[in-house]
């Protein structure tokens, strides 16, 4: 225990009295005598928790890219490899240039550094190990030769501290910089102990006699003083605190907990290696290095301020900094600011901080600007904090920072390409204008078609009904109601019923209207050719034989029909389309699973029919008008033939359109509403004008034998086609009662 107690006191006068402003390891700010720090600092090098804590201050201000400027020398090499190590490890900081001060510098040297500084134009933030305050203001001198105030942001380590000598006149240039010094207490009992220090109860520390010469600015003249001519003699009376300034150096609570360190050390090493004894044995004396060390690393006890003090496996003792900057606020005068604190983490004051030109705005010192929305970050080989932005372009997202990722053929990117939402289903709503005009005119002619067909079945046995041929006519209107019916269907919300009557009705209304035509054309075709060559009537002119041409005519419709739903079962799709340009127009379509070939196909035989009986209709249009209606029929193919001539261009110069689903079940719809109008008005509308407005001119006359009206008929084709003052439907129904006196309608 006499042994612990002396060197506790031999150390604590050795460090704390005679060379009260050397620090423990290297923390020494304000330093009076920078010769005896430059010593330590070089032979010291920074612990990892100071490493540790300025890459938590360059982090937390958003740095990711920093420059690094050390003195030559194991404190300044020592202190930023530890930076760059602990940087490397948690990731996200990068080291656009690692600088050295040489031994030998020259003030040539701190300018080609800045130049060298300045070649990482956005590596604003540069982190300081510098060994002495020298190299701190050479350096801030020659950013001030570079014109470059405010430029650079500077990270200290402790050896600039708290200093005002480094960058005293150079303080526009430190404006804003960060430094961290150990977080220091005073020691009760110390300032007492100290201060009743004098010449004559000193007794053990040998320096104590240059020290009190130095810090009474006086000359001792007793023996063992240095004896220089002087003006002043020291008296031996001065007093520590009294006649000179005297404040507890920051550091001595570091010397104490060295000390005692040492101490609690000594003393378990000789409890272990020599148990039983009341002093030093052999395995002690003289103590070896590599036990003493070992049992100093594994000390643990409380120090002077309360605090834990022990050791990590580097031998470094636990880390607790204060973080102070420098600011020059026009409220204060300019000066170091506490800003936090850094014990295991860091505690920083933001919006305490304040940066040049008293903004309080945190400058950048980033490599890259982050990416925006959307956009991929290209890295820099080795240089993970410096990449290009890349926008994901087309129907790609950002998958994470680095990639981008094609959305599902059903989905597209989001607003701020994060992700993907499905594309939005439409179909032609009943209010859009695409549908309104369709059914508008379906509905009116729906209304015309029951208005007719009623008028038909009221005058039933009229001649005018009779001549035009009842059950072809019904057949006929029957095709028609088909044709607007088909409107409903296309506009309707697609399903399974939907589609299966769509593919059923598409063409079958067409089919119905232009087999009854054809067969009607056809028979009057037959009928006045043979009446060129014989006065006996030609075959299947009768009613059930129209009947059952104009079926056999349909029941083809109907088989290809069939056929479709074998090979082809309806469906429901989602039709997206070709891909856009711009992905926030791309729609998918929910449709039948019919496509346009498919459509053409279902129509295709419709319009073989229309266009044989067209045929026909040309060859009779010789007939006079008040024998036949081949002439009516002819204006309504002809005219028909126009419409689905116009039909086709449109339908397929539409299909890439983004409007595709609007126009073509628009221009389709249409398209079949203005054939079955046209139908419905030529050849229908002046029968029934006739019946309801002039029933007078719905009578019979006299009948005449199928030769002479068939002779009249072919010579009046021959003649001048003088008018006749005859009614429409007369001749027609004296030929027909003429061929057949058991049935009347066996022409029209």
């Amino acid at each position: 225990d006499s042994l612990v107690f002396l060197v506790i006191i031999d150390l604590f006068f050795l460090f704390s009295r005679q060379i009260p402003q050397i620090s423990y390891g290297s923390t020494a700010p304000e330093l009076s005598d920078d010769r005896r720090y430059d010593f330590f600092s070089r032979v010291v090098p920074p612990d990892s928790f100071q490493a540790q804590a300025m890459v938590d201050i360059v982090k937390a201000m958003g740095w990711n890219y920093v420059s690094t400027l050390a003195s030559e020398g194991s404190y300044g090499e020592k202190g930023v490899e530890s930076f760059m190590q602990i940087s490397r490890e948690e990731g996200g900081l990068c080291i656009a240039q690692s600088l050295k001060i040489p031994n030998d510098r020259k003030p040539s040297d701190y300018d080609k550094l800045v130049r060298q500084l300045l070649e990482t134009p956005q590596a604003r933030a540069v982190v300081v190990f510098a060994v002495d305050d020298n190299d701190i203001r050479q350096v801030l001198a020659a950013v001030m030769r570079a014109d470059k105030v405010g430029h650079f942001i500077w990270v200290g380590s402790d050896s600039w501290g708290s200093k005002f000598g480094p960058i005293s006149h150079l303080e526009d240039i430190a404006e804003g910089a960060i430094t961290i010094l150990p977080k220091r207490a005073t020691i009760e009992g110390f300032d007492a102990y100290f201060t009743s220090r004098t010449l004559e109860n000193n007794r053990r520390n040998v320096w104590f006699a240059e020290y009190w010469e130095e810090n009474f600015n006086c000359k001792l003249t007793i023996t063992g003083s240095k004896k220089e001519d002087t003006d002043r003699k020291c008296t031996g009376q001065e007093r520590i605190g009294q006649d000179s300034p005297y404040e507890q150096d920051g550091r001595v609570q570091f010397v104490v907990d060295a000390v005692y360190a040492m101490a609690h050390a000594l003393h378990n090493m000789i409890k272990d290696l020599c148990p039983g004894s009341s002093g030093l044995c052999p395995a002690v004396d003289p103590p070896v290095g590599k036990k003493l060390l070992k049992y100093i690393r594994n000390v643990s006890f409380n120090g002077s301020a309360g605090t834990p003090v022990m050791f990590n496996k580097n031998g470094d003792a636990l880390g607790r900094y204060d973080i102070f900057q420098f600011q020059m606020g026009n409220r204060t005068a300019p000066g170091y600011r506490l800003i936090g604190q850094w014990t295991d983490e860091l505690q920083l004051n933001i919006e305490d901080m304040q940066w040049s030109k008293a903004l309080h705005e945190i400058p950048p010192s980033v490599c890259s600007l982050p990416c925006k929305m959307g956009e991929r970050k290209k890295i820099a080989k080795g240089m993970p904090c410096c990449w290009q932005c890349d926008l994901c372009d087309g129907y790609k997202y950002l998958l994470d920072e680095v990639t981008c990722y094609r959305c599902d053929f059903n989905m597209r990117p989001n607003h701020n390409r994060t992700g993907c939402d499905p594309i939005p289903i439409i179909k032609l709503e009943w209010h859009s204008p695409w549908a309104v005009i369709p059914v508008f005119l379906a509905m009116l002619g729906i209304i015309a078609t029951i208005f007719v067909m009623a008028t038909f079945i009221r005058y039933n046995d009229t001649p005018i009904v009779r001549a035009s041929g009842r059950e072809l006519s019904y057949v006929l209107l029957t095709g028609i109601f088909l044709c607007y019916i088909i409107t409903f269907l296309m506009i309707a919300k697609p399903d399974l019923a939907v589609c299966s009557f769509r593919r059923i009705f598409l063409g079958l209304g067409m089919c119905i209207s232009y087999a009854a035509l054809l067969t009607k054309t056809n028979r009057i075709y037959r009928i006045f050719e043979q009446g060129k060559k014989s006065v006996t009537a030609p075959r299947l002119i009768s009613p059930t034989s129209q009947l059952a041409i104009t079926s056999s005519l349909i029941s083809v419709q109907l088989l290809g029909v069939f056929i479709w739903f074998g090979v082809n079962p309806p469906n429901i799709i989602i039709d997206y389309g070709p891909e856009m340009v711009d992905p926030e127009q791309r729609r998918g379509v929910l449709k039948c699973d019919i496509t346009d070939l498919q459509i053409i196909c279902s129509l295709g035989y419709s319009i073989l029919l229309m266009v044989t009986c067209t045929v026909y209709a040309i060859k009779t249009r010789g007939v006079p008008e008040n024998f036949n209606e081949a002439k009516p029929i002819g204006f309504t193919m002809y005219t028909t033939c126009i419409v689905w001539l116009a039909f086709i261009p449109i339908f397929f110069g539409t299909s890439q359109s983004a409007e595709k689903l609007y126009i073509q079940t628009t221009t389709l719809t249409i398209s079949m509403n203005l054939s079955a109008s046209v139908a419905l008005g030529m050849l229908y509308m002046p029968k029934v004008y006739i019946i309801i407005f002039h029933p007078e001119l719905n009578v019979q006359k006299r009948k005449r034998s199928f030769k002479a009206v068939v002779t009249a008929a072919t010579m009046s084709s021959r003649l001048s086609h003088k008018p006749s003052d005859r009614p429409n439907g007369e001749a027609k129904t004296e030929l027909c009662e003429n061929v057949n006196p058991n049935n009347a309608d066996n022409l029209s």
